[in-house]
């Protein structure tokens, strides 16, 4: 059963396949595929004739090429076949399907498929997502290079070699392509969500299931509310408590305030206790406040520390926290009395004392102050951050400029939030 040269799918669809004597025994329609080592290979040929459907077996092939298929049976001995989802088709579920281009950051299509020949057996080799694979399946590849030609241009090859290609679900008859996981976890979060918003429902849950759990807790705040409800719901508990407990409380309560309250309280639950409170304590607070928009995770030290000291607990502790602008300065009581910026710190004496440095002249909110009023003290005041205190000075949070980015210009995932 020899290939030769180059040979894709769209070449021999509708091309007649002929028995022994050279009689028709119908036009190929489509090619039924299974697993094979190492790449996935040809079992059976479906053909169409009088708009009935024939399997023919890759074991009675006689000769498979661009010019010639030829069976070594007679049609009396060839198969009926009816469509079945058990069954994994080039044309019905390969061809047109999506496939995750990780280098690119984007989804392409698959418009055709290549095979290769090795060991008697036919080979899905690669995908081509190109121009040339549409120009193929119209039939104007030969003429579109000569055209390309004429202008002093060439038609690029752009295919993908199946070894670089997996499904994304475990069953083949509901294919889905992908690059490996490891190079999308690479991706930047905004450029994930971007791809599960492209690619179907069930084929953004099962590429965002199979992330680090690290990358689906940076990624996640990036999607539609609906996209996040579906995934989260549809994610074994352990996976889905690992993801929450990685995020930022802030964003972690605008997911959970999303979810159904029996849902959000299973989460919550399953996750360490401090991080539990810190998310439950920003539900309680209306979105469209400083409360609900605060996060609190910040790095707040007492008066009496020395500089050297709170650069070296600074190393520490700001793994754990999101984003840092500024040094708040507490008492004993956790009651705000000074800040401090990074710049500030670093270029004062190592002896120095913190309440040496600090500013007192302090600009906060409460947590019922409007957002709008939130974000116009930290434009007229350039801040990067304004702490949030209640009644009693008490540091609650801290409201961050990119949080005052998302009410100008709000992410997806925003939304109202519900109290657990």
């Amino acid at each position: 059963m020899p290939l030769f040269g180059e040979l894709f799918v769209s070449e021999l669809l509708k091309k007649s396949v002929l028995d022994p004597k050279g009689d028709d025994l119908g036009r190929v329609k489509d090619f039924i595929v299974v697993k094979g080592d190492p790449l996935p290979r040809l079992s059976a040929l479906i053909v169409e004739k009088k708009k009935n459907l024939f399997q023919l077996g890759w074991e009675y092939i006689g000769i498979f090429n661009k010019r010639i298929i030829s069976s070594r049976v007679h049609a009396i001995k060839i198969k009926p076949y009816e469509f079945t989802e058990n069954d994994l088709l080039i044309v019905r579920d390969i061809l047109d399907k999506q496939i995750v281009d990780a280098n690119g950051a984007k989804v392409v299509r698959v418009n055709d498929v290549k095979l290769e020949g090795m060991n008697n057996n036919a080979y899905l080799s690669a995908v081509d997502v190109g121009v040339r694979g549409i120009l193929r399946r119209l039939g104007i590849e030969r003429k579109s290079e000569h055209l390309y030609r004429i202008f002093g241009k060439s038609i690029a090859h752009n295919l993908i070699r199946w070894s670089y290609i997996q499904p994304l679900e475990p069953r083949l008859s509901t294919i889905s392509l992908t690059i490996p996981r490891q190079m999308i976890s690479a991706l930047h979060p905004a450029d994930i969500a971007d791809i599960i918003s492209k690619v179907s429902h069930e084929e953004g849950i099962a590429l965002f299931a199979g992330l680090d759990p690290n990358v689906a807790a940076e990624a996640i705040h990036e999607l539609e509310p609906d996209v996040q409800k579906a995934i989260i719901q549809s994610l074994g508990n352990t996976f889905a408590s690992d993801i929450v407990e990685r995020m930022p409380p802030d964003e972690a309560a605008d997911l959970l305030g999303n979810l159904p309250s029996d849902k959000a309280k299973e989460l919550l639950e399953s996750i360490e206790k401090r991080d539990a409170q810190d998310i439950q304590e920003l539900l309680g607070h209306e979105e469209d406040t400083a409360g609900g928009l605060m996060t609190n995770e910040f790095i707040a030290y007492t008066p009496e520390l020395r500089v050297t000291e709170a650069i070296e607990k600074f190393k520490i502790d700001a793994h754990s926290v999101e984003t840092v602008y500024y040094i708040y300065i507490v008492d004993d009581n956790k009651k705000l009395i000074g800040v401090t910026s990074l710049r500030d710190m670093l270029l004062t004496s190592p002896n120095v004392l913190l309440s040496e440095i600090m500013e007192t002249k302090l600009k906060t909110v409460t947590p019922d102050t409007n957002q709008h009023a939130v974000a116009k003290i930290i434009s007229k005041y350039n801040l990067l951050a304004i702490p949030t205190v209640d009644r009693d000075g008490i540091l609650l949070g801290i409201v961050t400029i990119d949080d005052i980015l998302d009410i100008l210009l709000p992410p997806l995932s925003k939304k109202k939030r519900r109290r657990v």
